[in-house]
Order: C-alpha cells, then sequence, then structure tokens
C-alpha cells in the first residue's frame, strides 16, 4: 500500500507542563494549555502567531478559539476536534497531518489539557434522574449502573477478567507492567511517581480497586497539559529540532457494531479492539512489528497493555500476560521498551499525550530511558473504546 502522507509531515516542536496530582497546580486547564504550546512553539523556533490550525480531543475543556485569541494568532484557517478522550490521542496527529499535507494550514497545534478531576463521572445519574433507556449513552449507564458499575475500572475490569478467564493471564502479570513503567519513572523527575518505585510484591499487596485491578494497575489523574507543533516535512528540516516524521496514522474502528464501546461484543471482548487499526497502520508504514524499536502504549489500566500488545502483533493472541512477565516490555533489555517515561501509570495520566511526546523524545535521542538504535516508535490511543487511532513516527 502505497500511503500518501508518508514521511510528508513532521513533528517539529514538543511542550510540556509539570505534572502534579488532581488540583495540586492550582491552575486552569487553559493556563496549563497556553504553557505546553508557548514550550512547543519555542522548541521548534517558530513564533505562536504562526499558528494556523489546532487540533485536540473531543473532550478537551479548553476550546481552540480562545488559545488561538489568547496567543494572538494572526488567522486560523483549520480546527478540530478527535471524538473521545484517550481513543483521540495519535488521530489528532492524523488530522493534523491532513490539513498540512492537503494544504489547509501550515503549522498546526495538537494537544491536551486537564486539571482538577479528570472528568465529571456519570456515577448515580440512573439512580438520581428517571430517565427514559436511549440516548448515546443507554447502554453504559442504563444496562451497567443498576449491577453497580459506574466508573471506567470497573467495567474496563470486565475485560481483563474475560481475558483472564480464556487465556491464563494472571494478576501478578498485569503486575509486570506496573512494575516496568514504575521503573522507568524513576529516572525522569517528571513524573509523578517519581523516586516511588514499587516491586510486584507492592502491587500484590496494593488494594482492590476493582476486581481484578490493583491501586497499581490503575493510571495516576493528574493536572498538566502538552503540546505538539506538526509541519511540513520541508518545513521541519529549516526549524530547530530534528524533525520526527510521521512514517504512517491509521484509525477508526472494526465492523458497525464495533463501535464506541467493545462491552457490548462478546466476540472481542478480550481484545483491545484494534486489530483493524494495526493491520491498516502497519500496511501504510510498510513495516512490521519486528520493525518497531519502541512503543509508547496508551493504558488507562493494565490489561489494556497486554491486549493492545497482542492486536499490534508483538505477541501472539493469548500469550500477552507471559510476554509481559518476560521483561520483553522493559528497559533496556526488552524487545520491545515500552512507555519509556512511565506512562499513564507512573509519570501522568494526560489521556495519553506525554506518551507522545515521549516518543518524539525517544526519537531525537533524548530520553531519560534512551532506547538505543530506536529509529522507529509506535503510538497507540485507548483501546477498547472505538474508533481509535494510532502512529508510527520514525527518525
Amino acid at each position: 500500500m502505497t500511503w500518501n502522507l508518508r514521511d510528508r509531515v513532521a513533528i517539529a516542536g514538543i511542550g510540556h507542563t509539570r505534572y502534579s496530582r488532581p488540583g495540586a497546580s492550582g491552575r486552569s486547564a487553559l493556563s496549563l494549555a497556553l504553557e505546553a504550546i508557548l514550550n512547543a512553539c519555542e522548541d521548534a523556533g517558530v513564533s505562536p502567531i504562526e499558528i494556523d490550525g489546532f487540533v485536540t480531543y473531543g473532550i478537551e475543556p479548553t476550546d481552540p478559539y480562545t488559545l488561538a485569541q489568547t496567543l494572538g494568532v494572526r488567522q486560523t484557517r483549520f480546527m478540530d476536534r478527535y471524538p473521545g478522550g484517550g481513543e483521540s490521542l495519535a488521530g489528532t496527529i492524523h488530522h493534523a497531518a491532513m490539513a498540512i499535507a492537503s494544504g489547509a494550514a501550515e503549522v498546526v497545534v495538537s494537544y491536551r489539557s486537564l486539571s482538577g478531576r479528570l472528568i465529571p463521572t456519570n456515577a448515580g445519574k440512573a439512580i438520581t434522574r428517571a430517565e427514559p433507556v436511549g440516548g448515546n449513552d443507554a447502554f453504559r449507564w442504563d444496562f451497567l449502573q443498576p449491577f453497580g458499575a459506574f466508573v471506567p475500572s470497573q467495567f474496563y475490569a470486565m475485560q481483563a477478567r474475560r481475558h483472564m478467564i480464556d487465556f491464563g493471564t494472571t494478576s501478578r502479570q498485569f503486575g509486570a507492567i506496573a512494575v516496568a513503567q514504575n521503573a522507568n519513572a524513576q529516572r525522569n523527575p517528571n513524573a509523578i511517581h517519581y523516586g516511588r518505585p514499587i516491586t510486584i510484591d507492592d502491587h500484590q499487596r496494593g488494594p482492590l480497586i476493582a476486581d481484578p485491578y490493583r491501586l497499581h494497575d490503575c493510571t495516576q489523574e493528574a493536572d498538566g497539559a502538552g503540546a505538539v507543533v506538526v509541519v511540513s516535512a520541508e518545513r521541519a528540516r529549516s526549524l530547530r529540532q530534528l524533525p520526527v516524521y510521521l512514517l504512517a496514522a491509521a484509525e477508526g474502528s472494526g465492523p458497525p457494531d464495533q463501535l464506541y464501546n467493545q462491552l457490548r461484543h462478546q466476540g472481542r471482548f478480550n481484545t483491545a479492539g484494534m486489530e483493524e487499526v494495526a493491520r491498516d497502520l502497519y500496511a501504510r508504514a510498510g513495516i512490521g512489528p519486528a520493525e518497531i524499536g519502541v512503543a509508547q502504549v496508551f493504558e488507562t489500566f493494565t490489561g489494556q497493555v497486554v491486549m493492545a500488545l497482542e492486536d499490534f502483533g508483538f505477541c501472539k493472541r493469548g500469550e500477552g500476560g507471559p510476554f509481559v512477565e518476560s521483561g520483553a516490555i522493559a528497559w533496556p533489555g526488552g524487545s520491545i521498551p515500552i512507555n519509556t517515561a512511565g506512562g499513564g501509570l507512573a509519570e501522568a495520566y494526560i489521556h495519553g499525550f506525554n506518551n507522545l511526546i515521549e516518543g518524539v523524545r525517544q526519537l531525537r535521542g533524548a530520553s531519560t530511558c534512551q532506547v538505543e538504535g530506536a529509529n522507529t516508535c509506535l503510538v497507540t490511543s485507548g483501546p477498547s473504546a472505538m474508533p481509535s487511532s494510532a502512529l508510527v513516527l520514525r527518525r
């Protein structure tokens, strides 16, 4: 397959804030987003007034119009919000790339900011308001809440348990992911878990949050923001940093009945739901999993990593548990080190955007857990909620 965007677009600048516990920054999401964008522009060597496009997540609290006005942008030509939350990560770069390649915009910023609570939960909605069954969230709220499933940890735990039943995956194997990512965070001073390594015994002693998920299986909500500057490959070569090129991007879902939430679909209940995205991504990149040097795998919970590694072909279906337990994902000796800044489990949960920034650092040779010789990086978005997205970046 010839993909028309291959190597035509590059990430030229990255920026982020410090990460802290929810509410601890004492700052608004707007303030954090502005800092991250200004840092990304400085990193790239472009003026904020040159920005003519913004792409962000569907649930982003800071709207692009306010950012453009506050930054003093001369003219906006392109704005977009990818539907959803964590599944938006790679999609924002894909959409920015399409805007650049089509000539719709020249300097596009993709960003994500969070302050205070991650998002308001719908806990209690079904019992505090009498509403008929129906609407976009009918399945999730009207059918899950009567059985006590109110928040993501509870309904994604069911997928983890299904994988355990079908393939013999264990809690200790989930723990191996948490241990590896916390180990990476010890080299990253901006990680919330910096200075707080854990062992597998710490993981196993952790309180149950939603069986089988324990405390260290769950990501760390945070205050913080990240941004990247996307430009044409030609423009990137004249800027301040080593360009990181977009080798491939893919987004979407499987069949129509797989859209948005896999909890309805028992046939794929034990997967990340990203088989089709992975297939398109590798075809467009012209490479396979064996040619990926490092990966930044979106994770709200550890079980999602196991399933994503299977969907993206690093191991066979059902072998993800033994694969992560073997040390294959660990830095520096693993065959495919993942989430080398700590990821959502140990750096911060900025809906995966910090993983994208770490992927760029890896290909610049600037990571605190640098993977020697890494020329390609896989970046995945949130699994199990479709449509989702993924990227392959290259040095």
